[in-house]
């Protein structure tokens, strides 16, 4: 604020002519130093250009609807899918040796055990060979 005041009056006494008033360029009349060059500047101009390109749309209440359904159809079926699959596996007798024999050989629970060889059928060597790779 002195350097406003200081100002100001070189003005005023600038103005009476009693005081010949030679402004530096380095500073100004609100005692900030004068701009120097910017050197980024194009890098904020390049910024503002990709902020500003992105523009707002509404999305309708029916395409969204639209949407939801797909994909809460897809998820439907994917579940039905997977509860199907799972009804197939459980219809596959397996032995209780086989289950076992994975179990220790593999160092794996008894449901991986149980899973694995429903998946090839009650075979033991395609579920141990499965496991293994």
């Amino acid at each position: 604020m002195k350097k406003n005041n200081t100002a100001s009056l070189l003005a005023k006494m600038a103005t009476e002519g009693d005081v010949d008033l030679d402004l530096e360029a380095d500073e100004n009349c609100t005692g900030k130093p004068a701009e120097k060059p910017r050197k980024h500047d194009s890098g904020a101009a390049d910024l503002e250009r990709v902020t500003d390109y992105a523009e707002e749309k509404e999305i309708s209440s029916s395409d969204l609807q639209t949407a939801m359904s797909v994909i809460g159809d897809r998820r439907s079926r994917e579940q039905k899918a997977k509860q199907e699959r799972e009804k197939e596996l459980a219809k596959v007798t397996i032995k209780k040796e086989d289950v076992e024999l994975i179990m220790s050989e593999m160092e794996i629970s008894r449901f991986a055990a149980e899973r694995s060889l429903r998946e090839h059928m009650g075979n033991v060597v395609e579920a141990l060979v499965a496991l293994t790779s």
